[in-house]
């Protein structure tokens, strides 16, 4: 799709969102680079857009835009700054040995509960259930609002009929979570951001948490998922399945380039007019950050360095956190990270005979066109006995 449309149209797209809305994506490495790195001529303030007068109170892709809110994803300059130096110091507090103890004790326990049947649908079962139980642990949620955070998140990233109820309810966990750390605060990121020195308002707190919470639960569910289908799937992976760590962490760097969970991000928007690839972008246009566009780019395979078996295991040029002053915090791609890679480690440590139940050509992604995740990866092994929280 990427290569057609690069060939119709160029690095910079034409797009229509639902209801005929206009919009720009980006899927050239260089104009990419050009975009989010300059937040001067491409804000991420949707307050500039020019089309929230054309758009009707329940278009659905309304909670993934926002608007104009006090929250380290829609403010910037040095507003953005003072929420992002808040959320980076709580989060830089967490214990990467807490987080990896936590990860390992949760999928032991996910994969308790299928592992002496011999087969198990790994996206539902384990894929999208992890990370937000870390995070859930991490943030200072209690283990309780798991799954009601695993259906909330889901139904906001497809931007389907659901997703304005969604957001309401995750806003009402959210706030459940500020009121309790105020009166019990404990070692978790909500706490420490409360902590904080500088001044920040509830509505603050609430909005800042429920952008890290959306921003990193269902994009490590589908790093998870996404590593695992290539692992199975892909010859130069297999001989490593029951052997060395370092094919997990080269899937997932695979994964990034190739398969990357984050597709597309919305957005940024043009404070004046502007020339971008040869294409008139008018002042207040919407351009959208073709993540995985950018990355297949095929000026970017022709200067990034690959390994004799084509991978780029030592190549993280990509674009999969995005790129300059808006991109993910460097403890959160961290935080992902270690999540994703012990989640598989114990899987594959677990399973060791993994395999893939249905033909490869089977899968299905899910209909969303902003994350790229499996609806469903069945899997089958040897059973094993539960481990009971080893």
């Amino acid at each position: 799709m990427y290569r057609d449309i690069r060939r119709e149209h160029g690095p910079v797209v034409p797009v229509l969102l639902p209801g005929e809305v206009p919009a720009w994506l980006v899927i050239g490495y260089r104009e990419m680079y050009q975009v989010t790195g300059d937040p001067a001529l491409f804000p991420r303030d949707p307050g500039l857009w020019n089309q929230w007068p054309n758009l009707p109170e329940d278009w659905p892709l309304l909670p993934m835009i926002g608007n104009r809110q006090p929250s380290i994803y829609y403010t910037v300059g040095e507003e953005h700054q003072r929420h992002l130096d808040m959320v980076q110091a709580a989060m830089e507090r967490i214990s990467l040995m807490e987080v990896r103890r936590h990860s390992e004790q949760l999928a032991d326990g996910l994969i308790d509960r299928f592992c002496s049947t011999g087969q198990a649908e790994i996206i539902s079962a384990f894929a999208k259930p992890l990370p937000i139980l870390v995070l859930a642990r991490v943030l200072g949620f209690p283990d309780t609002d798991g799954p009601a955070l695993i259906k909330d998140m889901g139904a906001l990233a497809d931007g389907g009929d659901d997703a304005i109820v969604a957001h309401q309810h995750f806003g009402g966990l959210i706030n459940k979570l500020v009121a309790s750390k105020r009166e019990f605060p404990g070692a978790d990121v909500a706490s420490y951001m409360i902590d904080h020195p500088a001044h920040f308002t509830d509505e603050e707190y609430r909005l800042d948490l429920m952008a890290i919470t959306a921003a990193g639960y269902l994009t490590t569910a589908d790093w998870v998922g996404n590593s695992v289908r290539l692992m199975l799937t892909d010859d130069r992976f297999a001989a490593s399945l029951t052997g060395g760590r370092n094919s997990v962490h080269e899937a997932m760097n695979e994964v990034l380039w190739e398969d990357t969970p984050t597709q597309i991000l919305a957005g940024r928007w043009a404070a004046r007019d502007a020339w971008l690839a040869g294409q008139h972008i008018g002042a207040g246009d919407m351009l959208l950050l073709g993540l995985q566009g950018a990355n297949s780019d095929p000026e970017t395979h022709a200067v990034t360095a690959t390994s004799h078996d084509g991978l780029r295991s030592g190549n993280f040029a990509h674009f999969a956190f995005s790129h300059g002053e808006f991109q993910c915090p460097f403890p959160a791609r961290e935080m992902a990270e270690l999540i994703a890679r012990t989640g598989i480690e114990v899987l594959l440590d677990r399973l060791p005979d993994i395999d893939l139940a249905v033909a490869p050509q089977t899968l299905t992604r899910r209909p969303s066109p902003f994350l790229r995740g499996l609806n469903v990866l069945p899997v089958q092994f040897s059973p094993t006995p539960a481990v009971g929280g080893r």
